[in-house]
């Protein structure tokens, strides 16, 4: 099946799979610095097993931030960033050069992409990083940012030192297919979220723009409407995300399916904990993800259009590819 000549804005070509790679990958980087912390603080707020008992005071996302800080310093934020580093390149290429491909894939025969398209094209592109990518970054991330050791004690030495360490260590151990622990629950999570995410942040640059009646947004708008759409994600997979990071923050019990341990974990959750247990952490997490891909869009943006003129400027200018 032959992709379509798809229509970008002001009918450009879409943006080559170079291009792609170093501003997906650069606004990928810059989200990961920006943004960690809250992500720590999301993960140990699911990982925490108080029950809503009588007298039990909750654990809010800064009493959690303060109580890191306290007893890990202030790098204890920063756990699990070198898994999430090593992997921001790889994720953001392939999260945005896959969406182009899937985009061009599902066009009409004039090469214009329906919103219903941009949903589907989306979603594939989420499964699709999920699969190659982010499973198994997501695993070496979690099981360092699990571990309550203090970073500024050389005497307190943690199971997983570092993200390379714990990578061989997960194998050695528990084998490859531990990398790839929650691979559905993960793919279904980054593909909703994607699918919102790219069909949101369309949407709100298009009405933008022909208010405007230009194609060139500022800086600010492009933050803003990625802020927007980056927080509806979220909201619609909590309960995915949260039980993800259960599964994947231990090892399997043997002879149990990955079935049997996502029924078991929900299961006690929602007798041990109640429903709003399946919701911990979504504070931080929309305050890790919509600022997040504030940052990932406006940059992206930015280095997309750096190149682009860089390249037109080059002998043959236009897009051959």
């Amino acid at each position: 099946m032959s992709a379509k000549n798809v229509k970008g804005p002001g009918g450009k070509q879409p943006p080559s799979a170079a291009t792609n790679l170093i501003a997906g990958g650069g606004a990928g980087m810059m989200e990961a610095l920006v943004c960690h912390p809250l992500d720590t603080i999301k993960v140990r707020m699911q990982l925490s097993r108080r029950a809503r008992a009588p007298g039990a005071k909750r654990r809010g996302f800064i009493t959690t931030g303060v109580e890191i800080v306290k007893r890990e310093t202030p790098l204890g934020l920063y756990k699990g960033l070198g898994a999430v580093l090593t992997g921001i390149v790889p994720k953001m290429a392939i999260r945005f050069t896959s969406y182009e491909w899937y985009k061009q894939l599902l066009a009409d025969k004039s090469g214009e992409v329906t919103s219903k398209s941009t949903f589907l094209a989306g979603l594939a592109a989420g499964i699709t990083e999920a699969v190659a990518v982010v499973t198994p970054m997501e695993v070496v991330k979690i099981r360092l940012q699990a571990q309550h050791h203090s970073m500024a004690d050389p005497l307190d030495v943690p199971k997983y030192r570092n993200a390379a360490h714990a990578l061989y260590t997960v194998v050695k151990e528990e084998g490859v297919g531990a990398l790839y622990r929650g691979v559905s629950l993960t793919a279904l999570r980054q593909g909703t979220n994607q699918a919102v995410n790219f069909t949101a942040y369309t949407e709100f640059r298009a009405a933008l723009q022909k208010w405007h009646g230009t194609e060139d947004l500022a800086s600010h708008e492009t933050m803003f409407i990625g802020l927007v759409s980056g927080a509806m994600g979220p909201f619609s997979n909590a309960p995915i995300d949260t039980i993800k990071t259960r599964l994947q923050k231990t090892p399997a019990e043997p002879g149990q399916t990955a079935i049997g341990r996502i029924a078991t974990i929900s299961k006690d959750m929602w007798k041990q904990e109640g429903a709003r247990s399946f919701y911990k952490g979504i504070t931080p997490r929309v305050m890790r993800v919509a600022p997040g891909q504030a940052v990932t869009f406006t940059v992206y943006e930015y280095l997309k259009n750096i190149l682009e003129k860089g390249r037109e400027m080059l002998p043959g200018g236009k897009y051959e590819e």
